[in-house]
């Protein structure tokens, strides 16, 4: 057992001489990979066997793995091995021994037709890739004489037996096509080949199928087959037969999903719609299963159900157009289409007591989008036909939408319930597209049966009807532009004389108050009947995401109109605030709801609506700030910081996000005076500095202050400028204390609104050359622990080249350094780095002539840069990054074409460089097209995406797909 250890352990290692695979040895591994109880032994007899399996000793071994004395687990290892060689190794057999290897699998399918099926199947498998691959010159009549041997009388096998093997090996036969790896050339020639072959097959399958005397396994077995061949796009109406026996097999439980699965095969083939007459021949025999329908959906068998709605969908889907298109069958396809609805409507809940009305949802998108594709004239006829249809869907769906009552939800598991929200979704976005059909009457529809329900005394009151129906509001009013429906008027005074008892009612009456808050904003008028009910909801902890999603959605649509209600809203929020109802991500939306509603108040409005609400979070900060850290206070300092930095998102009090309605939209003046946000700012800074300089290596805290500035500065723009002095100072001391990637992006931030202006130029020059330095030295010290540094550090230098090159004018920067340290990090293996690395010498290149520093560098150093992208290209970095080298390329050659011309073919000369796989022709022919092309940057992008794969030895391979 030692020995056989040692061998196993070499075979692992990929250094077992050949000798090694002998019988007696797969044997003993085989014992070891099943039986062995140590995990490692079986994960090397596991390395060995697959070795074992593609040596030229497998021919010897796995013929005498069959013999009959052995175990079905040994038999089917020596199976598995014949499929592996010849799928895998067909060209190292000598054409002189096809006929003898032929011979002898079909000697071994015979005698393993009573024997272990797993072994039979994947015998069936070997003897299809041999067909395969000698399809069609070398064995022309593959399938036929596959049929013929198995039917020979003089064989020592049963007729059943044969029957089943013959069957098996028939299935396996496409499948084994579907996955072959023939060049595509020959694919298309053993796909011809097949489909004339299914003429060898087809009969045979309908003559067993439609015999009475065919036992249930063969039955089962011919449908199977029939499935496997219709996926090889066999015509239609050459299955014709075979469909039809298999709609008649549905009528018998054991064969009920093998039918099912064949007429669904061969109803779905692309091809088959331009058989349009074998489709008029279907729709009546799937008409024909309706009763059976009905009786399984009594019966509550929900496989039944399915099968048949599955059959229905295929058949409406996959053709409708073509149907639609015979005006003089409307009424038989009308049928179907009614059909398709009762399985949309089927009786349940989903996915609790029924599974197959979600199947048949992309029906309905189809049929819509066929029905409004064909021109003005018959799309009125067909309109006037399907939009009573498409209203009793919408009932239909809002029906199917509906909650099932609060007890039977209590045993819904959490799956199930997540489930149901899916659907939902899935039902609220056919609604929202079959709008587009039915238009405005959809909205007076729902909004009148609303009415009647909320108005009734005659009915018992549904929560669940009436929710459903608002969340039919809800879908529709999300997405397309209600603002002009005549009926939301009417919604918005029913809302109130809703009575909510129920969360879920609740939740759907907060999102339709939501989706209409652009409504609200042309009618003013309408917000204190529904901001009430906003408010309200505010403080149940049931109703956080919806409450608060819709006050923010209020706000920021509306803002110019809640002038009279800020007191107000400011106020309840606070008190949620204050009482932790809602969770960090719900807070961090109310402060924004927040940001946008002060930002329409006036100053000093605004100043003392601050004051009140941020005043007890900065009490909390200075206590905090005194406190040794810990993990709790480090929470709530983050917390904090986040709803800070969320308030100052939105709060734009010069209303730039408005600037885009043109100044005439305005409803405000812009004012005068400090910025609120700047004013807030400046009196929390020395707060923020102390919290920092006890919190200076955590990454968290860092990056939360980071956020609060940076938020800011993007809100309010120009109006920051008061700051920029002070937080310059601070980042400086913070990155020069320890570098971390938020303090550079904030400084990217800076330079990009603030440095091209003369009066901010000096602390962001300050600051730029000292992060520079900082980033250098941590260069010097080795940068690969910090690959989200090094990536904003390029971000920031790329940035600094776009918005301001005069900052690579000073004599303090070293230009030589920056350059190298670029180069390197375009070899980390992170992706984000590289790419932000490539960014920065696009940026750089297009200045060697403006900044002298630049030039220098570039002349003294661009071979190394070059070198450094062609090693990239030739396989040291992600195939996905290819375009971003391709970039530099693209530069090098437009801005330094001299030098480039020079360099390039120096760098290839070298043996092996960039990858040995590459001939010297190749590479000149590479350096020649990339010297040609100073224009079109795309051209480049494929050169190098073909040199690429040349040095990968990927060219003309399958994965090049990928890419």
């Amino acid at each position: 057992m030692e020995r056989r250890e040692e061998q196993l352990g070499a075979a692992g290692a990929g250094a077992a001489p050949a000798l090694d695979f002998t019988v007696e040895n797969v044997e003993k591994a085989l014992h070891q990979l099943y039986y062995d109880p140590n995990i490692e032994n079986k994960n090397l007899a596991q390395k060995w066997l697959m070795q074992a399996q593609v040596s030229p000793q497998a021919w010897h071994f796995s013929w005498q793995l069959l013999q009959p004395d052995k175990v079905p687990e040994i038999q089917y290892f020596g199976a598995s091995a014949l499929h592996i060689k010849i799928s895998r190794y067909w060209s190292d057999i000598p054409t002189d021994q096809y006929e003898s290897l032929k011979a002898q699998l079909f000697t071994q399918i015979t005698r393993f037709a009573s024997g272990s099926k797993i072994v039979l199947t994947r015998l069936c498998v070997a003897l299809a890739s041999l067909a395969l691959s000698m399809m069609p010159d070398a064995w022309p009549c593959a399938v036929a004489d596959m049929v013929r041997l198995f039917q020979a009388e003089d064989s020592p096998v049963d007729g059943q037996g044969r029957c089943l093997a013959l069957l098996e090996l028939l299935t396996v036969l496409p499948e084994e096509f579907q996955t072959s790896r023939l060049p595509q050339y020959r694919k298309g020639l053993v796909r011809a080949s097949l489909a004339v072959e299914c003429g060898a097959v087809f009969p045979l399958l309908e003559q067993l199928l439609q015999q009475p005397s065919s036992p249930s396994c063969v039955r089962q077995k011919v449908l199977k087959c029939f499935s496997s061949w219709v996926q090889l796009e066999v015509p239609l109406q050459d299955c014709e037969a075979l469909i039809q026996a298999a709609f008649a097999a549905l009528q018998d439980s054991e064969l009920f999903d093998s039918s099912v699965e064949a007429i669904v095969n061969a109803i779905s083939q692309p091809d088959a719609q331009r058989y349009v007459n074998t489709l008029l021949k279907l729709i009546p025999l799937v008409l024909g299963l309706q009763e059976q329908l009905r009786q399984a959906v009594q019966n509550g068998d929900m496989e039944t159900s399915h099968g048949i709605c599955r059959i229905a969908v295929a058949l409406g889907e996959n053709h409708s157009r073509a149907l639609l298109d015979q005006v003089e069958h409307w009424q038989s396809f009308l049928a179907l289409v009614n059909m398709i609805m009762f399985c949309t409507g089927i009786p349940g809940h989903y996915p609790v007591n029924e599974t197959t009305s979600s199947l048949t949802l992309t029906f309905w998108y189809t049929l819509q989008d066929d029905i409004l594709s064909f021109e003005a004239e018959k799309q009125a006829v067909y309109q006037q036909v399907y939009r009573p249809v498409y209203f009793q869907l919408v009932d239909v769906l809002l029906h199917k939408a509906q909650f099932p009552s609060d007890e039977e939800y209590g045993f819904w598991s959490s799956d199930e319930k997540e489930q149901f929200r899916i659907y939902r979704v899935d039902i609220s976005d056919t609604l929202m597209y079959v709008y587009e059909m039915l238009g405005a009457e959809l909205l007076s529809n729902l909004y009148d049966k609303l009415g009647r329900l909320l108005t009734s005394s005659e009915e018992p009151y549904s929560w669940q009807h009436t929710e459903a129906l608002l969340y039919g509001f809800q879908s529709i009013a999300e997405t397309i532009d209600v603002n002009y429906s005549d009926v939301v008027p009417g919604l918005i005074g029913l809302i109130p004389r809703i009575s909510i008892s129920n969360v879920q009612l609740a939740d759907t009456v907060m999102f339709t108050i939501g989706a209409l808050s652009e409504w609200l904003a042309d009618h003013p008028v309408m917000i204190n009947s529904v901001l009430p009910l906003v408010l309200h909801a505010l403080g149940n902890p049931e109703l956080s995401v919806s409450s608060v999603s819709t006050l923010k959605k209020i706000c920021r649509e509306c803002k110019y109109d809640l002038p009279p209600y800020a007191a107000n809203i400011v106020a309840v929020s606070q008190d949620v605030l204050m009482k932790q109802i809602h969770k960090t991500s719900q807070c961090m939306w109310l402060m924004q709801a927040l940001g946008f509603l002060l930002s329409a108040l006036q100053v000093e409005e605004i100043l003392k609506n601050l004051h009140s609400l941020i005043s007890p979070y900065i009490q909390q900060l200075e206590k905090l700030a005194e406190e040794i850290p810990n993990p709790s206070n480090k929470l709530a300092i983050v917390h904090i910081l986040g709803l800070l930095s969320n308030l100052f998102t939105t709060l734009d009090v010069s209303h730039h996000e408005d600037d885009h309605e043109g100044p005439e939209l305005r409803k405000l003046p812009v004012p005068q005076g400090p910025n609120p946000v700047v004013v807030v700012l400046q009196q929390v800074f020395q707060l923020i500095q102390k919290v920092l300089s006890k919190w200076l290596n955590d990454a968290q805290v860092v990056e939360a202050v980071c956020a609060i500035f940076e938020k800011s500065v993007k809100t309010l723009l120009d109006d920051f400028a008061p700051m920029v002095p002070q937080l310059c100072e601070m980042l400086g001391r913070m990155y020069s204390t320890i570098p971390q990637a938020s303090a550079l992006d904030l400084t990217r931030q800076l330079v990009h609104i603030f440095a091209h202006e003369p009066a901010h130029f000096p602390p962001i020059e300050a600051l730029f050359l000292l992060v520079t330095s900082v980033t250098l030295t941590l260069f010097q010290q080795g940068p690969r622990d910090h690959p989200d540094i090094v990536d904003s550090f390029m971000q920031l230098l790329a940035q600094a080249l776009k918005r301001k090159p005069d900052l690579f004018l000073c004599e303090r920067l070293d230009v030589k350094a920056v350059f190298q340290c670029a180069v390197l990090a375009l070899k980390f293996p992170e992706a984000p780095t590289v790419k932000a690395s490539c960014g920065f010498f696009t940026e750089l290149l297009p200045r060697c002539g403006e900044v002298e520093s630049v030039g220098k560098v570039v002349q003294e150093d661009g071979r190394m840069l070059l070198i450094a992208v062609l090693e990239a290209i030739g396989g040291q970095a992600s195939r996905s990054l290819m375009d971003c080298f391709a970039d530099i390329l693209f530069a090098l050659n437009k801005h330094c074409f001299s030098l480039l011309s020079l360099w390039i073919k120096e760098a290839l000369q070298p043996p092996g460089f960039p990858s040995a796989r590459l001939s010297p022709e190749q590479k000149d022919t590479f350096s020649q097209q990339i010297l040609r092309e100073r224009v079109n940057k795309r051209r480049v992008k494929e050169m190098v995406k073909e040199f690429t794969l040349l040095c990968r030895g990927l060219h003309g391979t399958d994965y090049t797909a990928d890419y």
